[in-house]
Formats: C-alpha cells, structure tokens, sequence
C-alpha cells in the first residue's frame, strides 16, 4: 500500500513539476554561457555548475570573478544571496526531521526554489502523510537534470561563442528566458511584436529613448487588447446582437 502511494505521488509530483522544466534549463544555458564569458574554463565551469548548482549566486559572483575580487568577496557574496535557503530549510525541517542527515544533504543540495514553492502548495501543513518525500523526489530530481542539461548546453556553446559578445550575450539570453514565457496569449504576442517593430524602427534615436518608447507602444498596445477580448468573452451576446 505504502508503495502504490509513493508512485502515485511520484506522479503527481512530475507532472506538477513539468511545466518548469523548460524554463529551468533555459535559466541554465543562460549560465552556462555566463560562466565561459567570464573567463572560466571548460573544468572550472562543469564544476561549478555541478558543486554549486546555484543560479543566482552563480550569476552574482561571475562579474567579481571576471574582475578578479577576492575570494572572501566572491564568497560572502554567493553567501548572501543564498541566504533565502536558510528559510527554505526551516520550511522543509518538519517535514523530513524523521530522515538520516545524509538524506536529507543530499536532498538540500538537489532543492531549489521552485521545488520547496511547488512542494509546500500540495503540503502545507506539518502532519504526517504518506507520499511526502516521494513527491519532494519528483520535483527535485527533474529540476536538478533540467539545470544541469542547460547549464552544460551553455558552457559547451559559450566556448563557441566569440569572447568580444562578453557577459552582454549571456543578459541577452536571461533577458528571452523571462520574456518567452509570458507571451502567453494573443495580445502579449502582438504587444511584442509592436515594441519589436518600434525598437528597430528607432534605433537611432537620442538617450536610447526608442527603447522607452517601445516599450510603452508594446505595453499600450497588449493592454488595449487584453481588454478587447476580454469584454469580447464576457459578452458574446452582445456581440452577437451587433452582428446581427
């Protein structure tokens, strides 16, 4: 009975996780990438990406490291920002105290951000219950692989990549990764399009005030739409009459 729970929550646990993994492995390439353009070599970035297996603080500490700051720097800096995991152990403790502490290292390398989010929405509550871990090993298993793939597709690439496209290469990519998956609907996809469209048509415009103004035309125009459909979806009816 005990195993028929843990592959049902196992399941319920990837399929949770699913819809993050593209995202995740984008965030690693865009990493990847970073890493090389900061002057690392092909040993030191396969090993950082596999010991340190943290994005945020990987991204902080490689402008200090291509500036060559002090290792104390490079490291209280990586320290802070990961502080938030500080939290997420308190958040995870209850749940799995039952555990040997070998497990539960192991486990807090492989949990990540997403993974503690998504586990304490289908577990909010301290109680015991069946499933727990086998749910928390559906998310963190797939994530910790999603982000190993990107960030190795990105080490790989970036050394490919010509060294005068810097770090600026790598924010580029950052910036798509955030982009891409909020173009979600119709008008977010036309409100690209049209701050695309102006950017380009604008390029050479004073201050990189072109920017500015595709970005409010982009917005203008995605808002405008939002509302158009929406009030055509409220009433269809109505709509219907006009037609008529």
């Amino acid at each position: 009975m005990q195993s028929e729970t843990d592959k049902a929550a196992f399941k319920e646990g990837l399929k949770v996780g699913a819809p993050t993994w593209f995202g995740v492995g984008a965030w690693g390439l865009v990493v990847g990438v970073a890493m090389i353009k900061a002057g690392l070599t092909l040993p030191q970035a396969f090993g950082m990406t596999l010991l340190v297996f943290a994005g945020s603080a990987q991204l902080a500490s490689l402008p200090l490291i291509a500036a060559h700051a002090p290792a104390w720097v490079i490291f209280a800096t990586a320290l802070v920002v990961n502080l938030r995991f500080v939290i997420f152990s308190a958040i995870l403790a209850p749940h799995f105290s039952h555990l040997p502490w070998r497990t539960r290292a192991w486990l807090g390398y492989l949990t990540g951000d997403i993974s503690v989010g998504l586990f304490m929405q289908r577990y909010p509550e301290f109680g015991e219950e069946k499933g727990k871990l086998s749910y928390l090993k559906a998310l963190v298993f797939p994530n910790w692989a999603a982000w190993q793939i990107g960030s190795i597709i990105g080490i790989l690439l970036g050394s490919q990549i010509p060294a005068s496209w810097g770090l600026g290469f790598a924010g580029t990519l950052a910036i798509l990764c955030i982009m891409l998956p909020l173009v979600i609907n119709r008008a977010a996809f036309v409100g690209v399009v049209v701050s695309g469209i102006c950017a380009l048509l604008t390029i050479n415009f004073p201050y990189k005030l072109g920017l500015l103004l595709a970005v409010l035309l982009g917005m203008g125009t995605a808002m405008l739409l939002e509302e158009f459909f929406d009030k055509k979806t409220t009433n269809p009816a109505s709509t219907d009459q006009e037609a008529a």
